[in-house]
């Protein structure tokens, strides 16, 4: 109930006048039926502006620190993921990603659409990174299309670390839903579903015009902090 509040009373309304997206493809969202939409993530402000621009309901799977967080900023934020409908999910680790793909599967079983950010986590400079399979995983399992989105505009609006968003007209891109039927049965066969994860990137990306990174976003930027921290040298010695 208080999705529906959100989107068509408080959130929604507000979200479209200020940004006034620009929305290309909305006809390729399935009218009924599961499906899952896979799209780029450049900002904390993508969780909130696709949803107020489509017609259907559509459940993301989020971090589990927007649920955890300390303080009042972290209890309100987590009291709205909740109240929003979204489900938590840790990253850490391969039993974390098999409890993704179950808590997923889920929302498709009902016949609902369902967002996925095949990145893993919000890209830190603008470019778009490898995806992760668990997308691939569960649109064979599931048996649903995917459809590709690209959000353009939503990490100058708000670059990681920004806490407000700048007043900017953002776009909203959709693409036409990619069929994976011919690889039905092969979910646990890491070529297909590594093919299938790279024609979901393929597709954000020429929605997107990004640059192309063939590397996990985690890892770059795990790597680009560890160059960033101060080096440390031994005491001299007289």
């Amino acid at each position: 109930m208080f999705y529906y509040v959100l989107k068509y009373v408080l959130l929604g309304p507000l979200l479209r006048l200020l940004f006034r997206p620009r929305i290309e493809g909305l006809e390729h969202i399935p009218a009924e039926g599961a499906a899952i939409v896979a799209g780029n993530h450049l900002s904390f402000s993508d969780h909130f502006l696709m949803p107020a621009i489509l017609k259907r309901r559509i459940t993301f799977l989020a971090k589990a620190e927007y649920f955890t967080g300390p303080g009042v900023r972290g209890r309100l934020t987590a009291a709205f993921f909740r109240s929003a409908g979204q489900i938590p999910v840790d990253r850490s680790g391969k039993e974390a990603g098999q409890a993704a793909i179950r808590e997923g599967l889920g929302v498709l079983n009902k016949g609902e659409l369902l967002g996925i950010y095949p990145e893993g986590t919000r890209s830190h400079d603008g470019r778009l990174y490898k995806g992760k399979v668990g997308v691939a995983v569960m649109a064979l399992r599931a048996g649903v299309p995917v459809v590709p989105c690209a959000m353009v505009g939503t990490f100058e609006i708000q670059p990681p670390g920004q806490v407000l968003p700048k007043i900017k007209r953002v776009t909203v891109r959709f693409g036409e839903p990619l069929d994976f039927s011919r690889y039905a049965g092969m979910e646990n066969e890491k070529a297909a579903i590594r093919a299938i994860t790279d024609e979901i990137m393929y597709a954000i990306l020429e929605l997107s015009g990004q640059e192309y990174v063939d590397r996990y976003a985690v890892e770059v930027k795990a790597e680009q902090q560890e160059q960033q921290r101060p080096k440390r040298f031994p005491p001299r010695r007289n």
